[in-house]
């Protein structure tokens, strides 16, 4: 297991294959589907060729990207938080998203803000993008309170027909 972030209730974690049933879960979600998309992971294969094609490439290809969120008290993957570098977008970003039952108790700002200092200390990154859904209103509340803000709406590919809001914080 190679942690790459700890605070006092998480350890963020490189993604691994053994990971597949909590991304099936996760991917799956309700809210996962309506605020980031459909990523077509229905099944354990399809969850562990989202892992090793998404999060462990853009490891190999940047040095980072998304990192399972463990509770250190339980052991048991929460969410997900990293720093994805997209084609779409000039700058890398934070994503983050957690299991249901974990929102709402600050671990999403708890691993965020981690995530940023990590940005700011080891990647000596001087600004960081967000993209959030405009109806996403907890997504929203946590950037601001993360010191993001607002910059324009746009549009990404694939979900061209559908308004994106980025945001950016600089350090």
């Amino acid at each position: 297991m190679s942690v790459v972030i700890e605070t006092p209730r998480l350890a963020l974690r490189h993604l691994e294959e053994r990971d597949a049933a909590f991304i099936l879960t996760l991917l799956n979600d309700a809210d996962w589907l309506k605020f980031i998309g459909d990523k077509g992971v229905r099944t354990l294969d399809d969850a562990r060729a989202y892992i090793r094609n998404g999060p462990v490439d853009m490891y190999a290809r940047h040095g980072h990207g998304l990192y399972c969120v463990e509770s250190k008290k339980g052991g048991e993957a929460v969410g997900l938080c990293g720093l994805i570098k997209r084609d779409t977008l000039p700058e890398i970003d934070l994503g983050y998203a957690f299991l249901p039952q974990q929102r709402g108790g600050g671990l999403a700002h708890e691993a965020a803000a981690a995530t940023l200092r990590y940005a700011h200390d080891v990647l000596h990154l001087r600004r960081v993008l967000a993209i959030v859904s405009p109806g996403n209103v907890r997504s929203i509340a946590l950037l601001e309170k993360l010191g993001f803000r607002f910059e324009n709406p746009l549009r990404l590919p694939p979900k061209d027909d559908q308004e994106t809001w980025l945001y950016a914080a600089e350090f």
